[in-house]
This record gives C-alpha cells, sequence and structure tokens, in this order.
C-alpha cells in the first residue's frame, strides 16, 4: 500500500496503490488513514464516513445527506435548465459572462456564466444539463471548471452533468437535441427497433457511456422506453418500438451497458453513466398523437386497455436488470394527465396514484425520480404554448406544487434553477406533517441523489484531460462501429432500380417546406432545403439540373409532418385542434371520433377535443410533388425514394410512383448513399406497420400494441412489422 501525488492538467492526481485515484483542483487537503489518501474535502482534519472511498455508496450517501443544511439538499434537488457551451446568443436559453453577453475575443468557449455561477453558489445546484457544447475539449474543459467550483464549496459535493439522446445521426426536431461534441452518430431509437438487435443496443450503450464519461457526462436522460403505440407521436422516433416484448430485452442492454463498469462487484464505477429512462408510466398514447410538452396534448388515453402493457419496459426490464448495476439509477414521469378510471387527472408527477402507489410502493422503485422539465411555474395563458406544464393544479402556489411533487415520493425538480420553491414547500409541509416528518422525507431524497454520484466515482475524480477526451469522444472506432450500425437500422422496402451506378447522373429535387410552427411553438417562415447541402456526392454519382439529363432520380423525402393544433380556428369559433396526418395530401378526419376520450382545461370552455371533419395539411407536402414530378419527367429510367421516417407512413399515395424504396430512422448521407449504390446493404425490418390508411389510425387505440391495420401494396406485399425486400419475419 502506499499512495504517490502526479501533476496533471486540471490540477493534482493522487493514485493509491491497490484503491481509488483522487482528482484535486484546488487546495483540498489529503489525509492519510491506513496507508491509502483521502480527500479532506469537508476540511475537518478527520476522515469522515462520505470522504472514505472504502465504504459503499449508500453509506456515504447517508452520511453526508445528514450532514447538510436544508439549503444544500433543495439544491441538490433541483436539475438546471438547459445550458449551452458558451451561450452565444438569443434564443429560449440566455446567459451572460460578467453582465456580459459572450465575446469570443473576450470570454473562452470553456467559461463558466454568470447563471451557472450563482446556480452553484447560491442555490447549491450539482445537477446540470448540457444542451449543446461547441466540442469535445471545451465540454472536458467547462466540466473542469464546475468542478473546481465545487470542489471548493462546503463538503465538496460535484456536479452531475447530465445530457439528452446526443448520438443520433440526425435530428428529428421533436424535442431539445443536444448538438456538438464531436460524439459518434448511430441511429435514432426506433432505427435500434428496426435493426432488432439487443446486443447491438448494448454496444451502443457501451460506447455512448464511454464517450460521455469523456465530456464530463454522468447521468443520460435516456433510454426512453414509452411504447409507440400511437404512430402520430412526435417522439415515436426515440423510443424503441411498440411491442413489449421486443422492447424489453433492449431496455436491459442499454441500461446494462450504459451502467456497468466491467470487474466492479456492483457494478457501478469510474465507468459508469446513470440512466434515467424515460416517461414513467408510458407517454406514446397521447389522444390523437398530440403531445404533452404542449397543453393541448396533456391528456393519455387508453382506449384499448393496454395501461399495463405500457409499464413492463419499467417493471420487467428498467427495474429488474441481468447487469450487476440491478436497476436503472433514475425515472423520469412524462408531463401526460393518465387519463385513468377513478383517478384524478393531473399530470404524472403530481398523480399519488401513478407515482406514490404505484411506482414507489406496488413496484418498489427505490432509486431517483426526477420530473420531466418545467412543470412547477405558473402556467401560460395560452393553450398554444411552450410554457409551464403544472397540468390539473394551476391552482396550486408554485410551492404547493413542489410539496404535492414530493409527497408522492418524487427527489428532483428538472428544469428548475431556483431552491427557493423548495425550502418553501419544505416550511409548508413542516406545518402541515410537522418538522420531523419533511426533515426525514427531504434527507431521503438528498441520499438518493448523493448515491448516484458516490456510485460513478464523482467524489474520487471529477476531472478529465481534455486532449484524452478529444482522443477518445468520436474516434475512428466508434465511429465505424457507429456507422456499421446505421446501415443495420436502414430497412429496404422495394429494390427495384438499385442498386444504382456508381458514377451516374442522378437528379436530386429540392425540398420545400411550408411555414410553421417548430417545437417551441416559434414561427419559422417556409424553407427551400437542399437535401444534399453541404454534401458533396461526388465519390457516388454525377448530380444534374434536370431530370432529362439525369440516369435516375433520387427523391429525399421525410414521412409526413402536421401541427395538431390552429389559433386561428379556435378564434372563428371553433375548438383549436385538427387531425395529425400521417399522409402527404389534405386529409380530412371524416372517421376520427365525434367526442374525445380526454378534455378539460381552465383555457377552454368545452371539454370535446374532437377534430372530426376537420381537414389538415402536410408542411412538407412538396415531397409528394416531388416524387410525381421525377416519375412525370424520368419515363422508364429509376426513380427511387429514399425516406427519413419520423413515423410510420400511409404509403398509398406514393409506393406505386417509386421503383426502389429505401427508409431510415437517422442514417447520415454517407451511409444512405452507400446503401443505394450497393456498397452497403439496408439490414434493418420495418420496427412497426405502415397504416393501410388514415381511417385505419383513426380506428386504432392509441395505447394498442398491436399497430394499425398494415398497407398491402399492389403485388400482394404486406408492409408490416419486420417486412423488408419481399418478406416478412
Amino acid at each position: 500500500m502506499g499512495w504517490t501525488k502526479e501533476t496533471t492538467a486540471y490540477g493534482v492526481l493522487v493514485r493509491n496503490e491497490g484503491g481509488k485515484n483522487l482528482g484535486i483542483a484546488g487546495d483540498v487537503p489529503v489525509l492519510e488513514k491506513d496507508g491509502f489518501a483521502f480527500k479532506d474535502l469537508a476540511r475537518t482534519g478527520e476522515l469522515l464516513p462520505y470522504e472514505d472511498w472504502r465504504l459503499d455508496a449508500e453509506t456515504r450517501a447517508a452520511d453526508l445527506a445528514g450532514r447538510l443544511s436544508r439549503e444544500e439538499i433543495a439544491g441538490l434537488m433541483l436539475y438546471s435548465s438547459h445550458q449551452m457551451v458558451p451561450f452565444t446568443g438569443p434564443g429560449p436559453f440566455s446567459d451572460t459572462y460578467g453582465g456580459e453577453t459572450f465575446d469570443p475575443r473576450k470570454h473562452g468557449d470553456a467559461d463558466l456564466t454568470d447563471g451557472q455561477l450563482r446556480f452553484l453558489k447560491q442555490d447549491h445546484i450539482r445537477h446540470v444539463l448540457q444542451m449543446s457544447v461547441k466540442s469535445a475539449r471545451v465540454s472536458a474543459q467547462w466540466s473542469n471548471n464546475l468542478q473546481k467550483v465545487c470542489e471548493e464549496e462546503p463538503w465538496g459535493i460535484p456536479v452531475n452533468i447530465s445530457t439528452d439522446p446526443r448520438h443520433g445521426a440526425t435530428a428529428a426536431g421533436a424535442e431539445f437535441r443536444t448538438a456538438g461534441s464531436d460524439v459518434s452518430k448511430w441511429p435514432e431509437g426506433i432505427g435500434m427497433a428496426a435493426a432488432g438487435d439487443p446486443e447491438l443496443v448494448r454496444r451502443f450503450a457501451q460506447v455512448a457511456a464511454k464517450e460521455y464519461r469523456a465530456l464530463g457526462i454522468t447521468t443520460a436522460l435516456g433510454p426512453q422506453i414509452d411504447l409507440s403505440t400511437e404512430p402520430r407521436w412526435m417522439r415515436l422516433e426515440d423510443t424503441l418500438g411498440s411491442d413489449p416484448e421486443k422492447v424489453i430485452p433492449m431496455v436491459k442492454a442499454y441500461c446494462d451497458g450504459m451502467q456497468t463498469t466491467e470487474g466492479s462487484p456492483d457494478g457501478w464505477g469510474a465507468d459508469s453513466v446513470i440512466t434515467m429512462v424515460k416517461h414513467w408510466p408510458g407517454g406514446g398514447t397521447g389522444e390523437g398523437g398530440r403531445d404533452a410538452h404542449y397543453p393541448y396534448g396533456c391528456f393519455a388515453v387508453y382506449p384499448s386497455g393496454q395501461f399495463e402493457q405500457h409499464l413492463r419496459p419499467f417493471t420487467e426490464a428498467a427495474f429488474r436488470l441481468d447487469g450487476p448495476t440491478g436497476k436503472a439509477g433514475a425515472v423520469m414521469p412524462y408531463y401526460t394527465v393518465s387519463w385513468l378510471e377513478g383517478h384524478e387527472k393531473v399530470g404524472n408527477s403530481y398523480n399519488e396514484y401513478i407515482l406514490k402507489e404505484l411506482l414507489r410502493e406496488k413496484y418498489a422503485y427505490d432509486g431517483v425520480v426526477c420530473t420531466d422539465w418545467g412543470i412547477t411555474g405558473d402556467p401560460d395563458p395560452s393553450i398554444d404554448s411552450f410554457g409551464s406544464r403544472c397540468y390539473g393544479v394551476n391552482e396550486l402556489t408554485e410551492a404547493e406544487r413542489h410539496l404535492r411533487i414530493i409527497l408522492n415520493g418524487v427527489d428532483q425538480f428538472g428544469g428548475n434553477n431556483r431552491a427557493q420553491p423548495v425550502l418553501d414547500a419544505w416550511r409548508i409541509g413542516e406545518e402541515k406533517y410537522g418538522a420531523a416528518f419533511m426533515d426525514e422525507r427531504m434527507r431521503l431524497s438528498a441520499k438518493r441523489l448523493l448515491t448516484g454520484m458516490f456510485r460513478v466515482g464523482l467524489f474520487e475524480n471529477p476531472y478529465l484531460d481534455p486532449e484524452e477526451s478529444e482522443w477518445i469522444v468520436g474516434c475512428a472506432a466508434f465511429v465505424k462501429e457507429g456507422l456499421a450500425a446505421q446501415a443495420r437500422s436502414a430497412v429496404m422496402l422495394r429494390k427495384a432500380g438499385l442498386p444504382l451506378r456508381e458514377g451516374m447522373k442522378v437528379w436530386i429535387p429540392r425540398r420545400t417546406l411550408r411555414a410553421r410552427k417548430n417545437f417551441v411553438r416559434m414561427m419559422m417562415p417556409e424553407e427551400t432545403p437542399d437535401p444534399l447541402a453541404g454534401f458533396d456526392c461526388t465519390p457516388w454519382c454525377i448530380r444534374t439540373e434536370t431530370p432529362e439529363e439525369a440516369d435516375a432520380a433520387i427523391v429525399f423525402m421525410e414521412s409526413p409532418l402536421s401541427d395538431p393544433y390552429d389559433p386561428e380556428d379556435r378564434a372563428g369559433g371553433g375548438n383549436g385542434y385538427r387531425p395529425l396526418t400521417l399522409q402527404y395530401r389534405p386529409y380530412t378526419a371524416a372517421e376520427a371520433r365525434a367526442v374525445s376520450i380526454a378534455g378539460g382545461d381552465f383555457r377552454e370552455d368545452f371539454t370535446n377535443r374532437s377534430y372530426r371533419g376537420k381537414t389538415n395539411v402536410c408542411i412538407n407536402e412538396k415531397d409528394l410533388d416531388n416524387l410525381e414530378e421525377a416519375r412525370c419527367r424520368m419515363g422508364s429510367k429509376p426513380v427511387i425514394v429514399c425516406m427519413h421516417m419520423h413515423n410510420p407512413t400511409v404509403p398509398a399515395e406514393w409506393e406505386g410512383k417509386a421503383d426502389g424504396v429505401l427508409v431510415h430512422f437517422g442514417c447520415s448521407l454517407p451511409v444512405q448513399m452507400d446503401i443505394l449504390f450497393g456498397r452497403q446493404e439496408a439490414g434493418g425490418r420495418l420496427p412497426y406497420n405502415l397504416p393501410a390508411s388514415m381511417a385505419a389510425v383513426e380506428k386504432h387505440g392509441e395505447d394498442d400494441t398491436e399497430g394499425p391495420e398494415p398497407y398491402v401494396c399492389k403485388d400482394g406485399s404486406v408492409w408490416e412489422t419486420g417486412y423488408a425486400d419481399g418478406e416478412t419475419r
């Protein structure tokens, strides 16, 4: 036994022979006991249990939780809003540097903002969500800067940095996507379902964990394990599918792959990333396909009576892992109001039955529960808004909302940067239930939150070598694996006209997207994007300006995009609701429900959200125009459809106009071109039924795991789950 010190890029590394290494950036004293070195984080001159890395994480967490002030506990229970690294301009989130906007001549990319310093020091926040970052090096430097500030604070509690999904090859636009950091690129979740191999999911999770740790990230806000039974849902692309029998092994593989440090007795260690599975109790059943980020989409319905099926990815997978960590370290409930007979109609985090009775008691989940982002503030007066989602409890104060959530067993508030509402909730709870009850309850949350931080080794060494991070993140081996996985996830629906001949002349039309609202409900102007913008296609083909010059046409398409709410309809005396559509031409919902299952909002003087008889148009209808033009002008020459399928698409309008059809769920352009020109094979199978019609979609229950009636091609092929290139498996 013994220990040594060495200088590093961030400060000092203490190496314990036969023990854990310690990273120190500032002036934290080192204690020696039994021949080992320990950090004196509390600066007491004696080794406290939480400082002793020989003890288990639960023991250390319980010791530290018992020492914290209520202000420090309140800070632990906050998860920051989305952080840009650096904050370079205005937008949904912004910040300053020394009172100024970011100026690259004055400020470093990894500098901490005024807001970050404030929430670390004043509000004691130790869980931070990184949204975008310039590069892997900057991420490592920024992480080190955060950790150095916290190391100098009382108790030396480090920062647990988290991220939303970061490895997708393309962005669906349905959720905040993290950006930068140069990570390897893999299929989206539904692409993993198309590949159909849990071992591929495991390998992805292992690679992602290595890259995350090199970026300073120790919690993943995922996987998204909702059963995607509603085909119109905008977040379907991030799920692992709708069949629980297939989803369960993939969930286990994902969580085990990301959380497990090889060689560790309990599975946890310096290579582990905590998974926060989402969204309890399943978010894929929004009525009419609407999403609960928005008040108009808050209701989850179960017309087929399959609520229990939607719990299975949690109760039979995330809470019963095969690996040594045992269960996912954290759970996130969704925004939805679960419309269940006999139970209160409030958002899931406010729902005693959903959280306290089911999650905490019946299924005995004892890990961290963190709300989805932004559910405790006062609601926006407009139902067409991207605002606070305090569904069903708008009459409560902000502090009362926090207390109700805490009493349901929740430990943490996503997107909340201020500790005061938690402190106010604590005070109200003391008045109602007594000081001893509330003290025990709050320290229980502190223990749960600290346990994860001890498990992943943050208290020993949270620091990174930026050069090493640059080498690990997006290294050639990981990039190669990701590209191969993308090809395995793509689905060849029809091979006619394929593969194309390398060097041939190809016409690729531009696309048009109508003016529309984006994810945060801000109006976007009409766009005419080039599918190959910034991409050099010459290694595969020569691009022509007209179809007549070309030997073949490639029509890049997206599955139909539409908006389910129209404020002009509401202003004109309607209810504002209109159908989401999975077809390109205008759709009139003749067979939709006459009366919605769910309804009721203080901003509406009606409860029927039905859109029956209403018509909606597709934002990218021009994709079909492009295909029809190509078919008309190319004559007998090959016309190939390459579709990014965010959602199952009704093929009746377009499949007969295409020769070859390739669909993908998040593949980079080089992979798409490789498949079209025969350099790689598409290895995936449809992860869901392609609907026979929109009438079939309307008849299908939002919670039904079987999927809508599938489409039958003119040649008799059934484009159903498991289909690819002439056969279903």
